[in-house]
C-alpha cells in the first residue's frame, strides 16, 4: 500500500480537487484488490470510504489533466525502465461483446475468437526491455464492416 500510494503522490498535482485524488486512489487500490468485477460500483463499495455516486461522478466528470497523467508516468516508465536497447510493441486486441451498450462495440473482425461478431477492438502500445515491460499507450478502435477493414495476415 506505501508503494501504491507513492506512486498515487506523484500524480497529485494533475487533479484540480483534493476529493478527486483520493478517489483516484480508492480506485487504483480497487483495480489492484482480488475483487473479481473491476467496475466502479463493485470497487467502491469495497475500498474503505468509497462512495459509488461519488466515484462514479469522478470517473465520469471530473476534470483531470490526461496529458500531464500521460507524461508522468511516461516519464516514471522511462526512469524505471528506459534502456538503450528497448523497444516499443503495439498489439492489437479484440474483445466480444454480447450486447452494444460498451463504447465502440460494432460487428467487427475480432482477433480473439477467430471472426466477425460483436466486439471492441483496442490498439496497445507497450515498452519493453531488459528490465521489464510497461503499457504506454492505448486507442479504442470501432471499426464497422462499412469501412472496408480485414485484418491483416
Amino acid at each position: 500500500m506505501n508503494e501504491l500510494k507513492g506512486f498515487h503522490e506523484q500524480f497529485a498535482e494533475c487533479f484540480q480537487r483534493s476529493e478527486s485524488r483520493d478517489h483516484f486512489l480508492k480506485y487504483m487500490v480497487g483495480q489492484f484488490s482480488e475483487l473479481e468485477r473491476k467496475s466502479i460500483e463493485p470497487i467502491a463499495l469495497a475500498v474503505k470510504d468509497g462512495n459509488v455516486r461519488a466515484m462514479q461522478r469522478f470517473i465520469s466528470r471530473a476534470p483531470w489533466d490526461d496529458d500531464k497523467i500521460m507524461s508522468k508516468y511516461r516519464s516514471s516508465v522511462n526512469d524505471d525502465l528506459g534502456s538503450p536497447d528497448g523497444a516499443l510493441i503495439f498489439d492489437e486486441s479484440g474483445f466480444a461483446k454480447k450486447g452494444d451498450d460498451s463504447i465502440g462495440v460494432a460487428r467487427q473482425y475480432c482477433g480473439s475468437i477467430g471472426k466477425v461478431d460483436n466486439c471492441q477492438v483496442g490498439v496497445f502500445g507497450g515498452y519493453v526491455s531488459e528490465h521489464r515491460y510497461a503499457l504506454v499507450d492505448k486507442r479504442r478502435w470501432s471499426l464497422k464492416p462499412s469501412h472496408n477493414w480485414r485484418p491483416i495476415c
